[in-house]
């Protein structure tokens, strides 16, 4: 019997958000269906320069996910109160705003780098609150 895979998931360390991102990818009856890539930041912690040298570690794992799992699909989930958004933002005032313009930009690099390593692969951009308010990013 062949099982299959459907998507690589990416997604914070912080344990505030593993039960979210758990019950969230549970609800859309993707539990055992995906790969699991956990890193500080989510989508910031691979696209963020002075995170460089985590980004290889990265598209290693997305590499094999592919390989070995076929998978069609990367679903990435970054947070809201995410402190690598902190560190990033390196002012005193870190707000909504801030922290969304991150966010935003983290998504639209590690798109635009994902069309180019695997153009076929489908991507989505998911920003989630603690209260489990959940936005979408094109």
């Amino acid at each position: 019997m062949s099982f299959k895979y459907e998507a690589m998931v990416l997604s914070c360390i912080d344990p505030r958000f593993q039960p979210i991102v758990f019950n969230y990818l549970n609800k859309r009856k993707l539990r055992g269906k995906y790969s699991s890539f956990t890193i500080a930041g989510s989508a910031i912690g691979i696209t963020e320069k002075k995170f460089k040298k985590w980004h290889k570690t990265f598209w290693d794992n997305i590499h094999i996910s592919v390989k070995l799992h076929k998978i069609k699909k990367l679903i990435v989930i970054n947070h809201r109160d995410c402190g690598v958004a902190k560190i990033i933002s390196g002012k005193k005032n870190f707000n909504f705003d801030n922290e969304t313009k991150i966010h935003q930009k983290s998504f639209q690099e590690l798109k635009k780098t994902l069309k180019k390593k695997y153009p076929n692969l489908q991507i989505e951009l998911i920003l989630i609150s603690l209260n489990k308010k959940i936005e979408i990013f094109n």
